[in-house]
């Protein structure tokens, strides 16, 4: 299994060359950004890093053709592909926080994420694109300057009908917060529908995107942890519910907000909300402790990767030069 990092995009230019250069040289397998309202452009932000790197992945995550046409997808993406010599890939999502901040309603989702998914898989056709689908139109887009290879085109996927509708069209699935019996189910249904739509599964990505809170201070990685867990995993019932009870799923979403608004306060507990409950969403959606304890998260990773996931993407926070060094003497070998 191959180990991803996710930096942020409100890191500059040279921060994000340097920690991505990091990364290649400890074989780390790729970088994500994350594409946020309030931080750089993804796809500028990579520029250096693209040209100063010669293995590593690297791309935006998660996109979504909600607040940026497809065709604007392509050309950005394909640019930055020609600054990578063909290794950049993306992600495409159906939602996140730029939506709720332009109020912008997600409209047939899965159709929107599958017909920008299918333009962006013409994009690097010999012909000329004529795409006319129910939501988005293109004629006549054909970027003859194109000619690298074509970059990976990945869906962020969790639930039913966006799992089948990404076996279908996408490259790969990029999956959030999954325990290893929901993966090994998620994996299992994902390669039914591949079979089922006459794709070969052997080439075909399973990820799964996970929070790293590692550090040499535990009660500063716990405490980090905790203040996130409003953007984990964290409001699937079917998740939490494989470690907590019903009615421990119901005290968390009551505190729904409170949740959320831990970053916002720089808080780590929510009144209410039981210790032993923020405990145990810590344990099994987030990789959080004392360095001398990562074996226990590479324990949890080895579970992860015996669901047949195929690549993992960490989320670094704090002080992320220091989690790639570490990531990279101890996880990345024993993940190979």
């Amino acid at each position: 299994m191959d180990i991803d990092v996710v930096l942020s995009s409100r890191l500059n230019a040279d921060e994000i060359c340097a920690l991505g250069l990091l990364a290649e040289s400890v074989g780390i397998r790729g970088v994500w950004l994350s594409s946020l309202i309030d931080s750089h452009d993804p796809y500028t932000n990579m520029s250096k890093l693209a040209h100063k790197t010669s293995t590593l992945k690297l791309g935006p995550i998660a996109v979504n053709p909600f607040d940026t046409h497809p065709v604007r997808m392509c050309t950005s993406i394909l640019t930055l592909n020609e600054l990578a010599s063909g290794r950049a890939e993306i992600i495409v999502g159906g939602g996140g926080e730029a939506l709720m901040a332009l109020n912008i309603p997600p409209t047939k989702r899965v159709r929107a994420v599958r017909e920008c998914t299918e333009i962006l898989q013409k994009a690097t056709s010999a012909e000329p694109i004529a795409y006319d689908g129910e939501l988005y139109s293109v004629n006549r887009y054909h970027p003859v300057w194109a000619t690298s290879p074509k970059p990976a085109i990945m869906i962020a996927a969790n639930k039913p009908q966006m799992l089948r509708m990404a076996s279908r069209v996408a490259d790969g699935i990029m999956m959030s917060d999954l325990p290893p019996v929901i993966a090994t189910d998620a994996i299992n249904t994902i390669k039914s529908h591949l079979n089922a739509f006459g794709r070969p599964s052997d080439h075909f990505r399973f990820s799964n995107y996970m929070a790293w809170h590692v550090y040499d201070d535990k009660e500063k990685a716990l405490n980090e942890a905790r203040m996130w867990l409003g953007y984990r995993g964290l409001f699937r019932r079917y998740i939490i519910t494989t470690f907590l009870s019903d009615d421990d799923y119901d005290i968390i979403e009551a505190h729904r907000n409170e949740i959320y608004a831990m970053v916002t306060k720089g808080t780590h507990t929510v009144p209410g909300v039981p210790e032993r409950i923020m405990d145990a969403l810590v344990d099994n959606i987030c990789l959080a402790g004392h360095t001398s304890e990562i074996d226990k998260q590479i324990e949890h990773l080895q579970q992860i990767k015996a669901t047949g996931m195929t690549e993992v993407a960490l989320e670094l926070h704090q002080d992320p030069a220091t989690s790639i060094k570490l990531i990279g003497e101890k996880v990345v070998p024993a993940l190979q």
